[in-house]
């Protein structure tokens, strides 16, 4: 199974792009790199969780710190699209190691302040500062040379971000590869509508800008992909392709999301992604829990 593969850069102000696919979660980690400085960003790194045994590791996260170090690269950034609902968030981890700060948009608080109602976290300070940057619609920041835009990409979820590099943006959950079309949008604050409109801005990018998803489910047994351009999707989505309005795709989404059993690890990720991937602090005999609120969401698959 194909779990790496690496985009080079198109030229001046393009940025090199590693992939890394994790089967367990079928998400892709990146490793965005401006060839001239050496300098990079990671994005939507993921932390080991094993939902049978409890346990914990770093295998996927240290990976990404042995390809950097192998480059000889810079960390100046570790950045999520949004706050997961399939897998915990390697960004504390991979900040404590490199000493680069965390960013995510600045919706995130109001994640933060569904779940804090779900998880009965009175305390819970729903501000975004587990974070060491929000970011805003239209904010740009840079990686060494290269000019980063945040685009706001709600739907998915309230927070969902879009990451324009160069030639090169990081969709996460608003599109999928062209043969498995879009992403889901009845996550607590998710909306088709929202989605669609996202989706457009996204397809408004140049045709040949490459698009990087954060998911692949690998349709009818193929290879993993998460590379696809804007031209492609617009042309070829299943999900969008043709003459599809906003008023047949949110039919499409609603009534496809509600079919969709809730992810197996939405009530275990969120409790950790909300906090910017830290896990719980220990108890008093040193053990950290996971707290699962029962009759919480709805989407049981009975059968």
């Amino acid at each position: 199974m194909q779990t790496f593969a690496l985009s080079p850069s198109t030229g001046a102000g393009s940025p090199e792009v590693a992939g890394f696919f994790d089967p367990r979660t079928f998400s892709i980690q990146y490793v965005v790199s401006d060839p001239a400085t050496g300098k990079c960003a990671i994005i939507d790194p993921v932390y080991d969780f094993d939902e049978k045994s409890g346990a914990t590791a770093s295998h996927h996260a240290d990976e990404l710190l042995a390809y950097v170090k192998e480059k000889g690269f810079e960390v100046e950034w570790v950045l999520d699209t949004h706050p997961h609902a399939d897998h915990f968030s390697a960004a504390q981890y991979l900040s404590e190691k490199t000493g680069a700060p965390t960013a995510i948009g600045e919706k995130v608080v109001e994640v933060q302040k569904l779940w804090k109602k779900i998880y009965h976290w009175p305390d819970f300070p729903a501000d975004g500062s587990q974070w060491h940057r929000l970011f805003a619609e239209g904010d740009t920041f840079a990686i060494g040379d290269l000019e980063v835009r945040v685009m706001f990409s709600p739907g998915h979820t309230l927070a969902s971000i879009t990451y324009v590099v160069g030639d090169a943006a990081f969709v996460h959950d608003t599109l999928f590869q062209p043969d498995f079309g879009t992403a889901r949008a009845d996550f607590p604050g998710g909306d088709a509508h929202q989605l669609w409109r996202s989706i457009q801005a996204i397809l408004a990018l140049p045709d040949d800008t490459r698009l990087f998803t954060g998911h692949d489910y690998m349709p009818d047994g193929r290879e993993p992909e998460w590379e696809s351009t804007v031209r492609e999707q617009r042309e070829t989505n299943k999900h969008l392709a043709g003459s599809v309005t906003e008023d047949d795709y949110t039919v499409m989404r609603d009534q496809r999301d509600s079919e969709l059993p809730m992810p197996k690890l939405i009530l275990h990720s969120l409790q950790v992604n909300t906090r910017g991937g830290r896990l719980p602090e220990p108890e008093a005999n040193g053990k950290r829990y996971l707290k699962i609120p029962l009759d919480a969401l709805e989407g049981a698959a009975w059968e």
